[in-house]
């Protein structure tokens, strides 16, 4: 009898996974799996973050429902590009096992730079606040754009990367939201290993309607950052912000900001999600109107929308960031079985061209278009995978390197 995910132990150090990732030690653990630390083994030993997906008490049917979630979501994480989000790098099942790769991150969390600065006798002032909330305000936007609800916006999951002078959002991913997903099913059989564990968001960071209902949305993400910012300016625990009994934010008695500041924290921290910011947008907005100064960093005069545009592109300029966002030549290429009059040699052949541009995710998309059009041709085969490249004159190569071999 196959042994279950959820029975099986830890990963020991040292461990080769996949034949490429060498496991370096346990991050974390959760209710729904664990988090190493690895290092690519094709990539130079670079360190990235291995996470093993297995919910507890997943039934067979669970089981398989979160397979096919996972391949689901693991497709729009790898849409995900950003330079203040960890870059997805692959997704895989060995072993019985799910597994995500992403960009590790060096740096240092919010809440251990809080608890340094205390240290001193000091928290975050106002300006630092603000400057650090426009920053992650264009990534909320971002993935918010993207249908993505983050749920676990938290000092903790916010970092200063070493590398770059702007705040990463760090533990959002897969998990997140299969669970939320899970949830929302009729079918007990499949939903019963959620329950209480479904990573509805950390108690006192997370709005009233995602703890007791589960019910996320955009505003439920500027809820968590409102707190998170009242913790980075008090330097106390949300539990010591609120008053016990008329459940109202007392934060104001700890800080000292200007009053415009503070309303707009209190909209964003306001109990009735009707009631708060519905778009990060409409935040950055009000925040812009608070004082003349620029935007930080070099984009200061852009908006909103065009400031996430060119940081992004001015990432992708340094040849190091051009290296980690290129596949290998040679990918690894998954043995696929012959579909009907596509032949093993040319399907290979397209997993390998479309992993160049794309990345690991390319064998999914070749597995979920083979099963999705069993009666496709070579011509229509590869129209369809160069619909998954997003920058038009790759996928045109794409599409001419394979004019002559039909």
């Amino acid at each position: 009898m196959t042994q279950s995910p959820l029975t099986k132990p830890e990963i020991s150090s040292g461990t080769l996974i996949d034949n490429r990732y060498t496991i370096q030690k346990l991050l974390g653990q959760g209710g729904l799996g664990r988090t190493y630390l690895a290092f690519d083994t094709r990539r130079f030993n670079e360190p990235c973050v291995l996470k093993e997906f297995a919910p507890i008490g997943t039934g067979e049917n669970g089981l398989e429902k979160c397979r096919d979630l996972f391949k689901r979501e693991a497709k729009i994480l790898h849409q995900l590009q950003h330079p203040q989000i960890p870059r997805f790098l692959a997704c895989f099942e060995g072993d019985g096992r799910l597994f995500l790769v992403q960009e590790y991150i060096e740096g240092q969390t919010y809440s251990n730079l809080l608890q340094k600065l205390q240290k001193q006798g000091q928290n975050f002032s106002e300006d630092e606040v603000i400057n650090w909330l426009k920053n992650l305000l264009l990534v909320l936007e971002y993935i918010h754009e993207h249908n993505i609800i983050h749920r676990d916006i938290s000092p903790d999951n916010v970092m200063l990367a070493d590398k770059k002078n702007l705040p990463v959002l760090i533990d959002f991913g897969v998990g997140k939201q299969i669970a939320a997903e899970l949830n929302d099913t009729r079918n007990s059989d499949q939903a019963t290993f959620v329950g209480k564990m479904s990573l509805v968001g950390k108690v006192g960071y997370a709005p009233r309607e995602q703890i007791s209902l589960g019910l996320c949305s955009p505003s439920s993400d500027l809820y968590a950052l409102g707190v998170t910012a009242v913790v980075l300016l008090t330097g106390r625990d949300p539990s010591l912000l609120m008053d016990r009994y008329s459940l109202e934010w007392k934060w104001r008695l700890y800080s000292h900001v200007s009053d415009a500041f503070a309303q707009v924290l209190d909209k964003m921290l306001a109990d009735t999600p009707q009631k708060r910011y519905q778009r990060a947008k409409e935040v950055l907005t009000d925040l812009q109107s608070l004082k003349p100064e620029e935007l930080q960093g070099t984009m200061n005069n852009l908006p909103s929308e065009v400031f996430v545009t060119e940081l992004y592109s001015s990432e992708l300029k340094t040849p190091d960031t051009v290296s980690q966002f290129n596949m290998p030549i040679t990918p690894q290429v998954s043995p696929i079985r012959p579909v009907n009059s596509l032949k093993p040699a040319f399907i290979r052949r397209c997993q390998q061209q479309l992993a160049y541009h794309i990345g690991p995710i390319a064998s999914l998309i070749i597995e979920e278009t083979l099963a999705e059009n069993p009666d496709i041709s070579p011509d229509e085969f590869v129209k369809l995978l160069a619909q998954e490249i997003p920058d038009l004159q790759a996928a045109f190569e794409f599409k001419q390197s394979f004019c002559l071999d039909y």
